[in-house]
């Protein structure tokens, strides 16, 4: 057998390999069911915390620079904590109502990345931050393709719908598919929003045709508190204010979709709410202006969803 032959015999060897890793890889990627939500003792969860218990917190005994993380509205750095764990720090005006967010969404059964907000950060190298927002990156979790509103596995689907309308709820106004993501974690694929930043503000409001960003803002209580929610229920179909992107897909729920929703957000203790605002180091004052317009927000799809709007 000649040198020439034997180079061609490995190459097609290490193909072989290669192409089975592939498809083997691919193989259990189709076999992992794909999830958007699961059924949760909602009562049970603890808002201050992710669903892990705080297994996750980060250990801040020592931070190490590690990147920059391009992209979005907010300055990003990947780093490592104390026990080798690394996370994305999230720094400005979206670190709070991120993670808010996150740990309301979760309580109901969404799937979610895990969070934590720290109040002040020294990160070596770039600075000292209030309120940063930790985003995990476990080694264990493959982060895969962005998915897409309307093209998903879960369409009519009242978890779908619920996402939606949890959308609405939190004046989550920047629907756009680079931040979602799959995260492939604990033999799921599970599909996440990952970046919720611009959530408690006002999503804008209708000027002109092409000019519906005009008057929005993000993480802002007041502007929460005063923004409207629920517009009306007309022939079973529940109307919200909602002028963010995907608005044209905002227009589609049912009081069946609401009442879903409505059944889970009722679930959730005043001290639970709080408690999201809290983890999120709001001021006593902030924590109060969001639990009442959260409570109002709820009280509005519960009151769309009854019987007597069903009728309507």
């Amino acid at each position: 057998m000649t040198a020439k032959t034997k180079i061609k015999l490995v190459l097609l060897f290490l193909f072989a390999l290669t192409f089975n890793a592939e498809l083997s890889a691919q193989s259990r990627s189709d076999s992992e069911p794909t999830v958007l939500w699961e059924k949760v003792s909602i009562s049970a969860q603890d808002l201050y915390e992710m669903p892990d218990g705080g297994d996750m917190k980060p250990d801040l005994s020592r931070i190490t620079f590690v990147s920059v993380e391009k992209g979005g509205h907010s300055l990003k750095y990947k780093i490592k904590d104390g026990s080798g764990q690394k996370w994305v720090a999230k720094i400005g005006d979206e670190a709070q109502s991120e993670t808010a967010s996150v740990r309301l969404l979760s309580a109901l059964g969404y799937k979610t990345e895990t969070v934590y907000l720290i109040p002040r950060l020294t990160i070596p190298t770039k600075g000292t931050y209030s309120n940063v927002r930790l985003e995990a990156r476990p080694e264990n979790v493959d982060r895969g393709k962005n998915w897409r509103w309307g093209q998903t596995p879960f369409e009519g689907t009242r978890q779908m719908q619920g996402l939606k309308l949890m959308m609405a709820f939190l004046n989550n106004w920047d629907m756009k598919e680079l931040n979602n993501v799959i995260l492939k974690r604990n033999g799921q694929q599970q599909y996440v929003i990952s970046d919720l930043g611009v959530s408690f503000g006002k999503p804008g409001k209708i000027r002109l045709p092409l000019f519906w960003v005009i008057g929005r803002s993000r993480n802002n209580p007041d502007h929460y508190s005063k923004s409207k929610f629920v517009k009306e229920t007309d022939k079973g179909m529940v109307k919200l204010a909602y002028y963010g992107k995907h608005r044209g897909m905002m227009k589609n729920f049912t009081v069946a979709d609401a009442r879903w929703l409505a059944d889970l957000l009722t679930q959730l203790s005043d001290k639970q709410i709080r408690d999201a605002f809290r983890a999120a180091n709001y001021s006593a004052a902030d924590i109060n202006t969001l639990t009442r317009a959260v409570k109002d927000r709820i009280s509005q799809l519960d009151r769309a969803a009854s019987p007597r709007s069903a009728g309507k």
